[in-house]
């Protein structure tokens, strides 16, 4: 990436957030707060980007955890993971900025696992659709990437961990480490590690993690295999 090239990254105070600041203090990557970049209304973004020209922005903000406030609270959900995306887009679009959208590997059915990036899709909650509902946005525009994530905190933060629930799970650290070098690439991209069960990936950093039924847990009638086709990113990483 061009040193002198500008970048707003959005949701700086979240957990991933937090991780990528710690590791580019010195580049010139913009975290701004809520109140100076609020992406519910696209007059207060527009000011910001009149004032600092970036090049790039990076949409990390969004409402992800719990799972289950996308059931109880949809419209909190719509606002944030919808019509907040679809307000960047906007301004994007006027200012000829590219755009990096971070969605989620629960937007794949989750019924046989692999999946690349041109597979059907069909999210298996609600926190997906509302990430599908953005990716809708951000492919009508060209000039973006939309990245389709498997990532947690270092170290895993449960006691117990799914062992019919397969994904790709890496550490937001590592996905750290590699971001800058994806944000001049477009379209999407799967993003994540090894493929596995929860559980597995968990048991790696905590030999004493315990295992818990995704199926029992939320009451589904088979296991889920929303593991991802990585070989994409792997072949992009490789010409670096």
């Amino acid at each position: 990436m061009n040193k002198k090239k500008i970048i707003i990254f959005t949701g700086g105070n979240g957990r991933f957030g937090r991780v990528f600041q710690s590791l580019n203090k010195n580049k010139k990557i913009l975290f701004p707060s809520k109140s100076e970049f609020n992406i519910l209304s696209t007059n207060n973004m527009r000011k910001y980007i009149k004032r600092k020209k970036p090049n790039y922005i990076i949409h990390g903000a969004g409402l992800s955890r719990p799972m289950s406030v996308h059931d109880k609270n949809i419209g909190k959900s719509i606002d944030l993971n919808i019509v907040g995306t679809c307000n960047i887009v906007k301004v994007c679009v006027e200012n000829n900025i590219k755009l990096i959208y971070f969605s989620t590997a629960y937007v794949y059915p989750g019924k046989k696992g692999n999946y690349n990036e041109t597979d059907a899709l069909k999210p298996i909650n609600n926190y997906a659709w509302s990430k599908l509902g953005g990716e809708a946005a951000v492919q009508m525009y060209k000039n973006s990437l939309i990245l389709r994530l498997s990532m947690t905190e270092k170290p895993f933060v449960h006691n117990k961990a799914f062992y019919d629930f397969k994904t790709n799970f890496m550490f937001h650290i590592d996905f750290a480490k590699i971001l800058l070098k994806l944000i001049n690439k477009r379209g999407i991209i799967n993003a994540g590690g090894k493929s596995q069960t929860v559980y597995n990936f968990a048991k790696k950093q905590n030999s004493k993690v315990g295992k818990v039924s995704y199926k029992k847990f939320y009451g589904k009638k088979s296991s889920i295999d929303i593991s991802m086709s990585i070989f994409k990113l792997k072949k992009l990483l490789s010409k670096k």
